[in-house]
């Protein structure tokens, strides 16, 4: 049906697509028609404690401002993160600021932490209860003049609905954001969230988002500072500022982060090297190219213990989770695999 219906879609401004996708999710238009394995035991797991019954997740980006998690949920995803939210309202960038680029299944947005701010999102929440587990992906606003307290906002008001809390240092779009993967900075960041969970008296799992366009000597250290702050997961990863060179479609070299499936081996190379430098203590999200069961599979082999995706669906359709689980069950069984678990981590990148 989607297939059917993409080219019209597809003719759409891209940012007018989505806020119409989210509108039909509202009005409960669209079906899991495909997901035949909702609770199949194959892709039963838990994350910080919760139960999952699979571990495909919807990434922060599509529901920007918690409209249709439960939606998403009834869609066949495990767990769904909202965000990335800001303290205050903002606009985010000018428009046009959405560039899908069809010959390379793949999107480059510089939208901004565009998003309604924490009090309405949080509102909201309380007044929708969710159906699965529910992340929360926080960050600053523009123009603030202390980005980490505008974190520390995002903790205070969000630990007692989130099922965990994603600090995001990784967005492209937000002037100097990623300098907080400065050794430095880094640690200030993460000992003022640990100190803000000790006055709130709260064990809220902090899940931090990171770049995968990180230098190859950052990635040990860190890994020793989420390591050292007991950081409880880390998201592999954002959208990417290189990687144009390998693009066909003329759009290409628009500002902004790229996401889909050209920066889906950059992922992979990165999960692989965290998984191997932490060793199980820190659970891994890995995001980037997932359209298929095949690109899943990839994923958990390589050390991944869920997945998250977004531009996927823009491409494959709104039943992709369903799909995903579909033709994972299949390579699974093909390998004797009674739980997805059983795979994470036996493949080594040389």
């Amino acid at each position: 049906m989607f297939s059917n219906l993409r080219s019209l879609i597809f003719k759409i401004d891209p940012e007018r697509a989505h806020f119409l996708a989210i509108q039909s999710l509202k009005l409960n238009l669209v079906s899991n028609i495909f997901d035949e394995h909702k609770n199949d035991p194959i892709f039963k797991t838990k994350i910080f404690n919760k139960e999952l019954n699979n571990p495909v997740g919807i990434a922060a980006g599509f529901d920007k401002n918690a409209e249709v998690y439960n939606p998403l949920f009834k869609l066949g995803f495990g767990l769904v993160e909202v965000g990335t939210i800001t303290p205050l309202k903002q606009y985010g960038n000018s428009k046009p600021r959405v560039f899908r680029l069809v010959e390379d299944q793949a999107l480059i947005n510089r939208l901004g932490f565009n998003n309604q701010g924490s009090d309405a999102v949080l509102n909201r929440i309380k007044s929708n209860n969710k159906l699965g587990v529910l992340g929360i992906n926080v960050g600053p606003n523009k123009d603030s003049d202390n980005r980490i307290n505008d974190y520390l906002i995002g903790i205070e008001k969000f630990h007692e609905v989130a099922d965990y809390i994603t600090i995001n240092i990784s967005s492209p779009n937000t002037e100097d954001l990623r300098s907080f993967h400065d050794e430095r900075k880094l640690q200030d960041l993460l000992k003022s969230v640990s100190e803000k969970k000790k006055n709130l008296e709260t064990n809220i799992p902090i899940v931090v988002k990171i770049s995968p366009d990180i230098d190859e000597n950052h990635i040990n250290l860190i890994s020793e500072i989420l390591l050292e702050n007991d950081i409880s997961g880390i998201i592999i990863s954002n959208t990417s500022e290189t990687s144009r060179d390998i693009l066909k479609n003329i759009q290409r070299h628009q500002k902004g982060g790229l996401s889909g499936k050209p920066i889906e081996k950059k992922s992979n190379i990165l999960i692989n090297k965290f998984y191997n430098l932490l060793k199980g203590k820190i659970k891994i999200i890995g995001v980037g190219g997932v359209d298929s069961g095949q690109s899943a599979y990839e994923k958990f082999l390589l050390g991944a213990d869920y997945i998250q995706l977004y531009t996927g669906m823009v491409f494959q359709g709104p039943n992709i989770a369903g799909i995903i689980k579909k033709d994972l069950k299949e390579l699974l069984t093909r390998d004797g695999v009674k739980n997805f678990s059983e795979i994470i981590g036996n493949k080594t990148l040389s």
